[in-house]
């Protein structure tokens, strides 16, 4: 009877030792861990890496500094503006004003008489011709009948005109009383069948009373392009 009752407590012994043996390791499905989520980030494929999102690449930590807004050249300098002032009561003096405002690129300004002058005031023949008393009169001022110009931000100016009398006509008188050229260079020119340029620049330069005023110089009206640059070149402010 004591054996049959040592043979069953030996039994239940056993039986309570594999019961707690089988409770050490729990089940991974009830813990809902998986084999991948327990890898190290080293074991990652390459499959897994590609569907982890790229960093936005508007975001800040990836936007390079925008290099700031500058000009591709620096602001061109200002060109020199020039100005070619002409009268002419026959056309003569305007052909060679032309050709001087298509050499130098210049703007061209024509002086024209209010009261137009006709071939009987240009009479230098008849003492009575408007011309002659005109001319006889050094206080003599015709009236411009053009608009007026305005010579800012002018840096050279040439001033054409016939000879009359051997002087210059005195409208152009009238045109440099009423102008300011002050900081301006002034260069004279005529033309004439003969006479020369005389005291003309200096009567103008006088009567103006401001401007760097250079010596002019006569030309006939058929003087070339080439003589006319020559001319310019050779200008010493």
């Amino acid at each position: 009877m004591k054996q049959i009752i040592l043979f069953l407590l030996a039994a239940l012994l056993l039986l309570g030792l594999v019961s707690c043996g089988g409770n050490t390791a729990p089940d991974a499905a009830e813990t809902g861990t998986t084999a991948e989520s327990a890898l190290t980030p080293a074991e990652v494929s390459t499959e897994d890496a590609a569907a982890v999102p790229e960093p936005d690449e508007a975001s800040p930590e990836n936007v390079e500094a925008a290099p700031e807004n500058t000009p591709d050249t620096e602001p061109s300098q200002t060109e020199r503006k020039v100005l070619v002032v002409v009268f002419s009561a026959t056309g003569t003096t305007k052909g060679v004003a032309e050709k001087i405002a298509a050499l130098e690129d210049a703007d061209l300004y024509e002086i024209k008489a209010a009261q137009e002058y006709t071939s009987d005031d240009l009479n230098w023949n008849d003492s009575s011709s408007r011309t002659t008393l005109e001319q006889n009169d050094k206080s003599a001022r015709p009236e411009i009948g053009s608009e007026s110009i305005s010579l800012e931000g002018y840096e050279k100016i040439y001033i054409g005109f016939p000879i009359w009398w051997g002087e210059e006509p005195r409208i152009l008188d009238t045109f440099v009383e009423s102008c300011d050229f002050d900081g301006i260079t002034v260069i004279p020119f005529c033309t004439s069948g003969g006479s020369g340029i005389g005291r003309s620049g200096q009567n103008l330069a006088e009567n103006a009373g401001s401007g760097n005023w250079l010596e002019g110089k006569r030309f006939s009206g058929s003087v070339t392009e080439a003589d006319l640059q020559a001319w310019i070149d050779g200008l010493q402010a």
